[in-house]
């Protein structure tokens, strides 16, 4: 071989979900020869999953945008970037003059957090806008977590994390790790990790509607009816006061509110919610017992908890279950990292949540966000901040955001739309313009927001792999340049002379890092800065969790707050409306809807990639045996399942693993939006389950979208016969 095409071999992090695990990749000049698990990657460890392969996949796809495209009307055209540019910019002020600042929204998609330009850059176009019309994919997801830090720790990244290498009882409500390789908990290697609980003598047991891949695997599993999971909780703190088990621990000198908990969980026994949840009051009771003697002890709930009606009261009821059971901040318990680069600034003077309240249904922010739920009202409902354009950021609510038919015909109706995304997409078709960033390989990268959930303390820094095209732009040449053309009167156009001109190369983002690490905690004792991440480029492992209390309290006064009063007043409202007899039909709907995760295909863009789709049909709704003799539905039969919003057809697959009266089926499928390069057939597609899903079925205090518990009926589609 010559020089010039020999065989590379570099090492990043993979970015595609929250494990960030190490890879080596193996190339020839932009040519990718394989992609590997990164064996001395400190957390990682070698470890892989399918996504990571589709790396090469997404950068290879003739489908990727490379240039700008622009709607004309005889179809899609590609422009030139300052034409784009200008385009994109004169289209936004023209809205913004004409109907005001708030006339014009933002949505940002998953993938935002996953990179590191679209978090250093992004904010400064953003806020160029001046709009308090902003939207993410956070009130489709996380919100319950983060709202309940915010306002028990004082700061809404302040999530506690199950220290699993250490734990001796894990707790699992609504989550699948094994699955989704962890989330909001970057563990990867969670399997194993998992396993590791059982091998050194400690337990595992997982409480879900479905017995997933991680209840497999556990030692105990209990169905739980969705959305019930509050009860269960109520129900587990009633027990550990009663039988006197609780015990602060290290924290008790800093906790406010214990006895206003004992006061407000006294009338739920464990028998009384029996009839809500499914679950028998001994089991509750020897699960509690369980948790309360073992040596450290670890409860985590995730998006199966978070997104349902009562999804902040769950999270901030797990957080009080760890906290009274002495498991917050110490090790094998639940813990907070301490990230190399610290992106836990101080809270602003505002409150963070319900500073403001949306136009229409007066739905309280969160961090200057309003839950994204609203966003198709906010576009269709006529009178003053009515909003009449908007900008998207690598996401695709369409697909991703309950009701999305609705949310589908609302974009037809915006005047302009801009979208920042590298495919053409069930939301972005809907643009004037097109912006598309290069990909994950031919960007720098550093893990500003996962390295604060991970479960060890480490840092890595990913270099440019591929070299892109001098055609192509990166997400920060993209924000800054509509940034620079939005403001007229801001910092940016201030700045003078030659530091004008040089601004946005001077500002990149491994400056930022380098400068960030040398004001981080592990500068000083292990002299890091970005120079030696590029020595070390496995990473550098920083260390097991410490506990951090009560330094890293973000509260005015250094205290837990474990009664919120938010949460008090809303924990009222559900006692006022509890009954013993949970409801079998709600309006005609006697079933309830659960998600499930896909591995492979959970991230959108991942359906451009052939090995991601190939295989025997995973789109299904998963129903079990007696519910299928009930309705008369065979295996492999289609199906029709029905909510209030919508209703699609679906191949059903009976399942003894789901609870009765519980029906499944995995989110982020549907896509129908294709680029006429495409040479994979469309058999893959499956069906888009937010059509089911309820834009008014929302999380009650925080205002996130329930996907979980949505009411439906199903019935076999006529004539048809199973594959």
């Amino acid at each position: 071989m010559t020089g010039q095409s020999r065989v590379q071999t570099s090492f990043i992090a993979c970015n595609l979900c929250e494990a960030i695990c190490g890879l080596e990749i193996k190339r020839v000049n932009n040519s990718i020869r394989s992609i590997r698990g990164d064996k001395l990657d400190p957390m990682s460890k070698g470890h892989i999953c399918a996504k990571a392969l589709a790396l090469k996949d997404i950068y290879d796809d003739p489908d990727r945008l490379r240039l700008p495209l622009k709607k004309c009307a005889e179809g899609w055209q590609e422009i030139p970037w300052k034409q784009a540019f200008d385009e994109a910019a004169t289209g936004l002020k023209h809205i913004q003059q004409r109907h005001g600042n708030d006339a014009v929204a933002s949505y940002l998609g998953n993938p935002t957090v996953h990179n590191l330009e679209a978090m250093l850059f992004g904010p400064v176009f953003f806020r160029s806008l001046n709009t308090s019309n902003r939207f993410s994919a956070t009130s489709v997801d996380q919100l319950p977590e983060q709202l309940a830090s915010l306002l028990m720790f004082g700061h809404d990244l302040m999530i506690p994390l199950p220290d699993l290498d250490r734990t001796d009882y894990h707790l699992i409500f609504g989550a699948n790790p094994v699955v989704s390789n962890g989330s909001l908990m970057t563990a990867p290697g969670v399997a194993k990790r998992l396993k590791a609980i059982r091998e050194r003598g400690g337990r595992l047991v997982v409480i879900d509607p479905r017995r997933t891949e991680t209840a497999a695997i556990a030692d105990r599993h209990l169905h739980i009816r969705p959305g019930s999971d509050v009860y269960m909780l109520l129900a587990m703190l009633q027990v550990v006061f009663n039988e006197e088990l609780h015990s602060l621990g290290r924290v008790g000198s800093y906790v406010d509110g214990l006895e206003n908990i004992k006061n407000h969980v006294r009338e739920y026994t464990p028998e009384r919610v029996a009839a809500l949840t499914g679950i028998a009051a001994g089991d509750v009771k020897t699960l509690v017992r369980e948790f309360c003697a073992a040596k450290s002890a670890s409860c985590y709930g995730r998006i199966g908890v978070s997104t349902q009606q009562y999804g902040t009261l769950s999270q901030w009821l797990i957080n009080v279950f760890n906290i009274v059971t002495g498991n917050l901040d110490r090790a094998g318990g639940t813990m907070f990292a301490a990230p190399a680069v610290d992106v836990l600034a101080r809270p602003r003077k505002r409150k963070g949540f319900a500073d403001k309240f949306s136009r229409v249904r007066k739905l309280p922010d969160f961090n200057d966000e309003f839950p994204v739920a609203t966003l198709a009202e906010e576009i269709t409902t006529p009178g003053e901040g009515q909003i009449r354009a908007l900008v998207t950021n690598a996401g695709n609510p369409i697909l991703s955001t309950p009701n999305g038919r609705r949310l589908d015909d609302a974009f037809g109706k915006l005047d302009f739309m801009v979208s920042i995304d590298f495919y053409l997409n069930e939301t972005t078709r809907h643009a004037d313009i097109i912006l598309p960033p290069v990909c994950a390989l031919e960007r720098s990268h550093y893990d500003l927001a996962f390295q604060t959930l991970a479960i060890r303390n480490g840092a890595r820094f990913s270099p440019v792999l591929l070299t892109p095209d001098k055609k192509h732009r990166s997400d920060k040449q993209i924000f800054l340049e509509l940034a620079w053309r939005m403001q007229t009167n801001g910092p940016v156009s201030r700045v003078k002379g030659w530091f004008k001109k040089n601004l946005r190369q001077l500002l990149g983002s491994e400056w930022v890092i380098d400068r960030q690490l040398k004001k981080g905690p592990y500068y000083k004792s292990h002299g890091l800065n970005l120079k030696k991440l590029r020595q070390n480029p496995h990473g550098i492992d920083l260390g097991a969790l410490q506990p951090c209390l009560p330094g890293r309290l973000f509260t005015v006064d250094k205290m837990i707050r474990l009664a919120p009063g938010e949460f008090l007043n809303e924990l009222l409202q559900i006692r006022d409306t509890m009954s013993e007899e949970q409801p079998l039909d709600i309006d005609g709907f006697d079933l309830q809807l659960i998600g499930r995760r896909d591995p492979r295909t959970n991230n959108s863009w991942l359906h451009n990639s052939q090995r991601m789709v190939k295989g025997k049909p995973r789109c299904v709704v998963f129903i079990h045996p007696k519910d299928a003799v009930r309705y008369g539905i065979d295996d492999g039969e289609e199906v029709e399942v029905t909510s209030r919003v919508g209703s699609i057809r679906i191949v059903a697959k009976i399942n003894s693993d789901m609870m009765p009266g519980v029906v499944s089926i995995p989110h982020g499928w549907g896509h129908q939006i294709k680029g006429t390069k495409l040479r994979v057939a469309r058999q893959h597609a499956g069906v888009n389950t937010n059509i089911l899903t309820d834009d008014d079925f929302l999380d009650s205090v925080s205002g996130n979208a329930a996907l979980n518990g949505v009411p439906v009926s199903v019935s076999p589609v006529a004539g048809s016969h199973p594959s």
